[in-house]
Parts: C-alpha cells; structure tokens; sequence
C-alpha cells in the first residue's frame, strides 16, 4: 500500500510539502509513547500518533519509520512541519482517532509488526 492509498481511506490531508505519495507502506505501528515505537517499531512502518510535537519526528528518523499520521484532527506546530520537512519525513493528519485509523489500515491489508 502506498501513502496517497492511505491518504484516500483516511481522508487525510497532507501537512508536509514536496512529499512523494508513492511511497510504500509496508507496516503500522500506532503510539503515544516515542520510547515504545524505539522499541516495538520496524523499519519503514507508519507512525499513526496523536503526539504532535518536535518528538515523534525526531522518533521517525531515528527509527527508520516513513510518514506520520496525526489523529483526532491534531496538527503539529509549523516549526514541528518544517523539521519533518528538512528531514524528508512526510506528515498527515486524520479526523479519524486511532482506533479507527488502525481499523481501516488492517482492513486494507497493512499489518503491525510481526
């Protein structure tokens, strides 16, 4: 599954700029808590998260994660979107809250790690 087939099941908007929707998706991981997405996370999985300060993004780098989507309809700081876009790190938002959004990804095949 790619970003943009993401964008479309979640109705998300796109927060980052210059982001390449073709992106593969190959796995989920949904968390609050960055330490647990250190931990739990796989390379290359979307951060599907309601936390939306500088953290998470510095989290998606040094975990290898691709994208992040916020929840709940939150949106992060423009200073938050400018570092995620320094970092090529693509940012979403969703009205849907976690639950949901991890609902609709499973349906549409994403899988969490194994």
């Amino acid at each position: 599954m790619n970003l943009r087939e993401i964008q479309k099941i979640l109705h998300a908007e796109v927060l980052s700029e210059n982001v390449d929707l073709s992106m593969e998706v190959p796995r989920v991981i949904a968390s609050d808590l960055m330490s647990d997405v250190l931990a739990f996370s796989a390379s290359g999985a979307l951060l599907v998260t309601g936390l939306t300060n500088s953290q998470a993004v510095r989290t998606v780098e040094v975990a290898d994660l691709c994208a992040i989507i916020f929840v709940r309809g939150k949106r992060p700081s423009e200073g938050t979107i400018r570092l995620a876009d320094k970092r090529n790190i693509p940012l979403l938002t969703t009205h849907f809250p976690t639950f949901r959004v991890c609902w609709e990804l499973y349906s549409h095949g994403l899988i969490g790690k194994e």
